[in-house]
This record gives C-alpha cells, sequence and structure tokens, in this order.
C-alpha cells in the first residue's frame, strides 16, 4: 500500500471521529440526565448498586425534570459534575462515530457498486437506512464496554476515581466478560438506531436540497438533516437503551439475561418504563447531532478540497 492509499484510508476515518467529539462536547450533560432517569427506579430498589445516594439527590434538589435535573448537579457539582464520565464517550464515540461512518460510506460504495450506480448517486431511502444498519455492528463492538464504564461512572460518583479506575475495578469484579457486559443489549441499540439514523439524515438532507435548488446541502439544511438524524435514532432506540443501561448497571446477579431485565420491567413498571429517558434524549439529540453531522460535513468539504 503506498503512502497516500494510506493517508487517504486514514482521512477516511476524520469526518465522524471530529463529528463523534462535537457530539460528545454538545450534548454529554443531557445524556448523564438520561441515564439517571433510566436506572434511578431500579437503583432506589437495589442499595448495593451504589448510585442511589447520588440520584436521590440530585433529585430532592431539582426534582425529576431534565432542566431541574441538570440545574441540581451543576449547584452541587458545577461544570464537572455535568461532564461526569465524560472520558468514557470520548474514548469510544470519536472512534467509534470515525469507524460508523466509514462503514457506513463502505456499505454505501457497496450498494452502489451492486446497482451499477455511479459514486455520485444518491442512495435512496432504503438503500440508506440499509447501509445505517451495517454501520451499527461495528458501533456495538466499540460502544458496549465504554458504554458500561460510562453508565457505571454516572450513576455512582462516589465509588470510581475516573474512568480506568472504573474500568480495572470492574475487570477485577468479573475479567473481561464483565467489562463487555451489554454490548449484545447495545448491538440491539445501534443496529435499528444507525438505520433510523442515516436513513433520517439522507432523507431530509435530501428534501432541504430541493426545496433550496442547491445541488449540495447548506449549514441550515445540514444542521437541520442532523438534528432530525438524532430525533429518529432515539425514538427507535431507547426502548433498547432503557433495557441495556439497566442491564449494565444492576448488581451482580440482580438479573439472569436482557430478557430477563426486559421481562422484569415490564412486570413491574409496565410499558412506558422503556420510554423513560425519551425526554433528555430528544433534549440531547437534536443539538449533539446537528453539531455530528456539521462537523462531518465540514471535513469531508475540506477533504474533497486537498
Amino acid at each position: 500500500m503506498t503512502d497516500v492509499s494510506i493517508l487517504a484510508s486514514l482521512l477516511g476515518f476524520a469526518p465522524g471521529a471530529v463529528g463523534g467529539f462535537c457530539s460528545v462536547f454538545v450534548g454529554h450533560p443531557i445524556d448523564l440526565v438520561k441515564v439517571h432517569q433510566q436506572v434511578g427506579t431500579s437503583a432506589s430498589r437495589a442499595p448495593a448498586d451504589g448510585g442511589v445516594t447520588a440520584i436521590a439527590a440530585t433529585r430532592s434538589v431539582g426534582g425529576n425534570s431534565t432542566f431541574g435535573m441538570l440545574r441540581s448537579i451543576f449547584l452541587k457539582e458545577g461544570i464537572h459534575g455535568l461532564y461526569r464520565g465524560v472520558q468514557a464517550p470520548l474514548l469510544a464515540v470519536t472512534p467509534g462515530f470515525a469507524v460508523s461512518f466509514w462503514s457506513f460510506d463502505f456499505a454505501g460504495k457497496s450498494i452502489r457498486d451492486y446497482n451499477g450506480m455511479a459514486r455520485s448517486d444518491v442512495l435512496s431511502l432504503k438503500q440508506a437506512t440499509l447501509a445505517g444498519a451495517f454501520s451499527g455492528i461495528p458501533l456495538a463492538l466499540i460502544f458496549g464496554p465504554t458504554e458500561r464504564i460510562k453508565c457505571l461512572m454516572q450513576v455512582d460518583k462516589g465509588k470510581y476515581n475516573g474512568f480506568f479506575d472504573c474500568a480495572r475495578k470492574v475487570y477485577k469484579e468479573g475479567g473481561i466478560r464483565s467489562v463487555t457486559k451489554g454490548t449484545f443489549s447495545t448491538a440491539l441499540r445501534d443496529i435499528p438506531g444507525n438505520a433510523a439514523y442515516f436513513g433520517s439524515y439522507e432523507y431530509v438532507k435530501q428534501l432541504s436540497c430541493d426545496l433550496e435548488g442547491r445541488e449540495k446541502a447548506s449549514v441550515m439544511g445540514t444542521l437541520l438533516a442532523g438534528g432530525c438524524a438524532g430525533v429518529g435514532n432515539w425514538i427507535v432506540a431507547i426502548p433498547f437503551d432503557t433495557v441495556k443501561s439497566r442491564w449494565q448497571t444492576a448488581p451482580a446477579g440482580k438479573y439472569k439475561s436482557v430478557l430477563d431485565v426486559l421481562q422484569t420491567l415490564l412486570r413491574e413498571e409496565g410499558p412506558p418504563a422503556l420510554f423513560r429517558g425519551l425526554s433528555p434524549a430528544l433534549l440531547r439529540a437534536f443539538p449533539a447531532n446537528a453539531a455530528c453531522l456539521f462537523g462531518v460535513e465540514t471535513v469531508r468539504s475540506l477533504i474533497e478540497k486537498r
């Protein structure tokens, strides 16, 4: 492989990496609230989980609302508290989004080649959705272990002294199996979630181009499409994400499997519990993914001009 082809391959990962960083920077504080809302009920019934004190203290001051919890965390812990556990998503999202967007581009190229389409041809909604679903597979393999660490750090700030301390303790408690707990449930979330994400993005972006009479989306069109992509993703993914969060933060032995988490949740709390955390997820989704896709498209345009 020549130096030029190596550089081209590396540059293929750059848009997603930049987009991932933008997404985490904008969206992490609200993601923190989402995880608290998702695991709060089960945590309150399981003192061994260790996250009860933090969640109860948060709610006692700010209530259960997204903004109330954000305000409470900020007043008690400052800006640092809003970015508690941010090391895990930064370490995961930057390479994860790099691989995810590269995988989407790879799947899109394969679909075009199979159908005899030109490289510049726009994928149909069905084709973009299929390519998006494919991109969720490698994403889940990266996100599974780091989501496990992130969720534990978010619900129990006193037990762990940073990302690597949490990872070390989790590994010590149960080995690699404990670290990767929830990877399968992450795949159940990310495959349909990414299908909705990329399908929504390509559809809204093309609609924006048609309405504006442009070949490429404007900045506003990209921001709108990115925001809609994030919303579409979470509407589809939130039930799987709730089950994943419960499974990854539960004390050892509380649940037998991911299916047991789902059955217990439905039996004890009903179907609405699957959508707990949807409000902060949607609140985070639009600005975080608008920033993400704007970062992606900006880097892509810079690479095309080089």
